[in-house]
């Protein structure tokens, strides 16, 4: 999950360039098909492919169109917002995966993974409203963030409902199911997009997003996150994501922008206090039997 956090961030800064050049839908849908076919010949490769793997196979478009509706609305959110802001939103996803995790698996929360999934959320809303009491005293959100929440919504029920819906496939065959599903759900869902967008003159960046968010920010990523999720609760998960927006700063830093005021970096540390909260609870989450 260390790794997730830092693969994931990389997609929040490039999205950000790539965006103004290619609608959402068509860009996921590329990465979507290519991240598809690199878990499918991997899972060929290591003789994963099994047909038991694929029993009760509407799991696998449910999962899947939670994972379009995350990453379309990200990218549509990054046309409007700061990454950094849409960041901390993204640390908003264990609080609410804590709550789908009881409602889905019963998974019961400690006092202080309470806490500190209450001082992570207290700091994402910091930073979402641009540090401004002002704004958060009129609940005054963006258009950006009010459309990424959607998404993640739709992430932190993707969380706990890997370990709902598990039949004791491999990581990489499921994973595999899910981002096959994903492409074909965009394929349909972007015909439109996909086909007004000029494929041959897109400039470069465009082609570097969907080459990383493919590899590292899809298949990686998403693998990842398989394996933690069969191994720990969703709060748990999903705590590593509190280090993103600290990775995309290092990520914004790098292609040249100004770091944050330091009132947001207040913000962020909130984030980074929670997550040691969650990560020092291991030996004492309640999770049901299976």
């Amino acid at each position: 999950m260390l790794a997730f956090s830092a693969l994931i961030a990389g997609s929040f800064t490039l999205g950000a360039l790539a965006t103004p050049h290619i609608a959402p839908v068509a860009l996921n849908t590329l990465r979507f098909w290519l991240a598809a076919a690199l878990l499918g010949a991997a899972a060929v490769w290591l003789g994963q492919m099994r047909r038991q793997d694929f029993t009760a196979p509407w799991r696998l478009p449910a999962l899947g169109f939670l994972y379009v509706v995350y990453f379309v609305t990200m990218f549509e959110a990054l046309r409007l917002s700061p990454p950094v802001n849409l960041a901390a939103m993204f640390t908003l996803t264990p609080l609410i995966a804590a709550f789908f995790g009881w409602w889905f698996l019963r998974q019961r929360l400690t006092p202080r993974m309470a806490f500190a999934l209450v001082i992570g959320g207290a700091g994402a809303v910091w930073v979402i409203f641009d540090a401004d009491w002002h704004a958060l005293a009129a609940f005054r959100i963006g258009p950006g963030e009010a459309i990424y929440f959607v998404g993640v919504v739709a992430h932190a029920i993707y969380t706990p409902g890997v370990r709902a819906l598990s039949r004791g496939e491999s990581p990489l065959v499921f994973t595999f199911g899910v981002m096959l599903s994903a492409a074909v759900i965009a394929t349909v869902a972007g015909g439109p997009a996909i086909l007004a967008t000029d494929w041959a003159h897109l400039p470069a960046i465009v082609w570097i997003t969907i080459a990383y968010t493919a590899v590292f920010a899809t298949a990686g990523s998403v693998l990842l996150m398989q394996i933690a999720s069969l191994r720990l609760p969703a709060a748990k998960v999903m705590a590593h994501t509190y280090l993103v927006p600290g990775w995309v700063i290092l990520w914004e830093l790098s292609f040249g922008r100004s770091p944050p005021p330091a009132l947001i970096l207040a913000g962020l540390a909130m984030s980074v206090v929670a997550l040691i909260l969650l990560l020092r609870d291991d030996d004492r989450v309640a999770l049901p039997a299976r």
